[in-house]
């Protein structure tokens, strides 16, 4: 799994069909997580991409200091599947993304990892899985991190 962590003041995401716009997800302060599921993820990769996020100490403590989890702020996460996040662009011009997930097995890898965050002390909000999405965001220092689930 991979993930593009944003810390947030605020954050929301809204699903997109035609003209119409409905919110589907939003929070305060925490973390807006862009989620890609790669072929060979497991549960043990959401659990452990979940946790590392959950306790990761990138919110300032009254020193102004990174010393503090979204656990400890409690912070909300809005999780945001995207499969993009596996594109592979080395060759042409197209992304290629068969290194990402089949759709069925990224969307319940992408809701356990969700489950995982909020066991682990983060509400997680989430998109619409498969949809087409608008996210907004105001980000927060700016904070911007790429974790991976094998490589954490």
């Amino acid at each position: 799994m991979k993930a593009v962590l944003q810390r947030v003041i605020r954050a929301e995401v809204s699903v997109v069909s035609g003209e119409e716009r409905r919110i589907s997800g939003k929070i305060g302060q925490g973390l807006l997580v862009l989620l890609g599921v790669k072929t060979d993820d497991g549960e043990e990769d959401a659990r452990k991409l979940a946790d590392k996020i959950a306790n990761l100490r990138i919110f300032e403590d009254e020193a102004g200091k990174m010393n503090l989890s979204a656990r400890e702020v409690g912070g909300e996460a809005l999780v945001i599947s995207n499969f993009t996040l596996y594109g592979d662009c080395r060759k042409g011009r197209r992304p290629s993304f068969t290194e990402a997930a089949p759709g069925e097995r990224a969307e319940l890898l992408y809701r356990f990892f969700g489950e995982m965050l909020t066991r682990a002390g983060v509400q997680a909000h989430y998109g619409e899985f498969g949809a087409t999405m608008e996210v907004s965001l105001v980000n927060d220092g700016p904070v911007t991190l790429i974790l991976e689930s094998k490589t954490t």
